[in-house]
């Protein structure tokens, strides 16, 4: 286990943060609720937020900038699919999110962006692939990772299960 001042791999960090668009829209934030607690080093949040933080302390404010690439990744044309409408089991429409078995049986999540009279065209990019990140950022607390935590990869909350 980590015991250290600063963040590193191992250690359960929280903190409260605000994520903007380029345009300066605020997408999501902590502000008034609990921090978001990661163990760090173990790719619970996107990655070029987790490098920036490595060795910030707590009581430390910083703002980041991660690049689409670094964040949700660039848009991929190819996760744009059409399928035909007779496959759905229900009505579809624009907007709607719905889960699919992808490759391996892995679940995927595709957004419908478009109905025709015979076809679906569906998204399976993340919303904000393509999109560069602004986060204001303050390190709520660390601790230690425990060695089950560690060894999950994730942190364990109350209440919890046992995994």
């Amino acid at each position: 286990m980590t015991d250290s001042k600063t963040i590193v791999a191992d250690q359960v960090v929280e903190i409260h943060y605000t994520l903007k668009n380029p345009d300066g829209d605020v997408l999501d934030s902590s502000e008034g609720g609990d921090p978001l607690t990661y163990l760090h080093g173990h790719d619970n949040i996107i990655p070029g937020l987790e490098a920036a933080l490595e060795g910030k302390a707590v009581g430390e404010s910083v703002s980041i900038d991660v690049p689409a690439a670094d964040g949700y990744g660039e848009r991929d044309e190819e996760k744009v699919i059409q399928l035909p409408k007779d496959n759905f089991e229900f009505e579809v429409e624009p907007e709607m999110i719905v889960r699919a078995e992808g490759p391996g049986g892995a679940a995927v999540v595709l957004k419908v962006v478009a109905v025709s009279e015979d076809t679906v065209s569906l998204d399976g990019n993340h919303p904000l692939a393509g999109v560069d990140l602004h986060f204001d950022v303050e390190v709520a607390s660390l601790r230690a990772g425990t060695e089950e935590e560690i060894a999950h990869g994730h942190v364990h909350g109350a209440g919890e299960p046992p995994h």
